[in-house]
């Protein structure tokens, strides 16, 4: 595992500063045009949580930023971010998932398959991989939202990023969807969560 330089970090004032409140994250909500994403997600007869979601890492994974983890008092850099994301079962209880992430779609919605089918064989909450090496991701397709707020865990150095996605609305004959995201404010700020959303678009788009 590859460690960054802090004592050359451009951020590291901003670094030992953030890291010290007992919460560090901040988090902004975006209405998301979707529209492309999700009309291709039916013609391919893919899930559009799955396409998505599998949009969203790729755009994650292009930022260094998101790949940063807090090890006591070094930043551990992933190689690859995965979803940690929510999977509801029939009685309305859901369990964890661990979805590796594959660059190619086909791959990664049967790796989302998989955990889905072991989700819903049991009634364990959480999955058998625990990794910092991913993000946690909701879908609350029962409503829209304007903002959101995540539970917070109270354990110290807590760096992995936290989103949500809410239920799509039309506006303006485009489909939007709410999308929530937290990260702490010690290893990213405002610009890279522009970066993400901005790249987090192009993905989108580029599914039609």
């Amino acid at each position: 595992m590859r460690y960054l330089d802090i004592e050359n970090w451009n951020r590291k004032q901003h670094f030992n500063h953030f890291k010290n409140l007992d919460d560090p994250y901040f988090a902004v909500t975006v209405n998301v045009d979707v529209t492309k994403c999700y009309n291709q997600s039916k013609k391919l007869e893919y899930s559009f949580f799955v396409m998505y979601l599998h949009a969203c890492l790729k755009a994650l994974n292009t930022i260094e930023n998101f790949k940063y983890r807090i090890k006591e008092d070094k930043i551990a850099i992933c190689n690859v971010i995965h979803a940690s994301a929510t999977i509801a079962r029939k009685d309305h209880t859901f369990g964890f998932s661990f979805i590796h992430f594959s660059e190619d779609l086909k791959e990664f919605n049967n790796n989302y398959l998989k955990e889905k089918e072991r989700i819903l064989g049991s009634t364990d909450l959480f999955p058998p991989i625990n990794s910092d090496d991913c993000i946690y991701c909701s879908a609350l397709p029962w409503f829209s939202f304007t903002s959101q707020k995540e539970p917070k865990s109270g354990v110290k150095n807590e760096s992995i990023p936290k989103l949500s996605f809410g239920k799509t609305f039309n506006e303006n004959d485009k489909i939007k969807m709410p999308v929530a995201i937290a990260v702490n404010h010690a290893l990213a700020d405002g610009y890279h969560i522009g970066l993400f959303f901005e790249e987090f678009k192009n993905q989108l788009d580029k599914n039609n």
